[in-house]
């Protein structure tokens, strides 16, 4: 698969409220970073099956609902295998029904059709207050 179809396959996923990853697209050796991650969160997860873990994990138990995943702009570099991604998410906080959003910038790298690396740089105090923990 191309990144920008891995990543639309990324997006469909948060929009069916599933974890991000879907095993047959992730390689074995795959790294997920969020270099910002809230306190508590790990910054980097490695191996296929510990993604998965950690993902389906937080996934069943993060209070939000996504809405949407809008303004969305791929930058292309000058390797195929590599894509920048601005978007932003829109969700519904699950106890409370309040609505709030927040940007992420992504690198999304392939190798072999599959996602080798994602490092996201999350908007955590927009995150946090959309919770209820700021």
């Amino acid at each position: 698969m191309t990144p920008r179809a891995i990543f639309e396959s990324m997006r469909a996923q948060w929009l069916a409220n599933q974890p991000t990853y879907e095993a047959d697209l992730l390689a074995d050796d795959v790294v997920i970073e969020t270099p910002f991650a809230a306190p508590g969160r790990p910054t980097r997860t490695e191996g296929k099956q510990r993604v998965l873990e950690y993902t389906q994990g937080s996934r069943a138990v993060f209070p939000v609902r996504f809405d949407d995943c809008r303004n969305v702009v791929v930058h292309e570099t000058t390797d195929p295998e590599v894509i920048v991604v601005e978007y932003e998410l829109v969700g519904t906080h699950t106890a409370t029904g309040a609505t709030a959003s927040a940007p992420f910038i992504g690198v999304l790298r392939t190798r072999d059709g599959k996602l080798a690396h994602w490092r996201e740089y999350q908007h955590t105090l927009a995150i946090a207050q959309a919770i209820g923990q700021a």
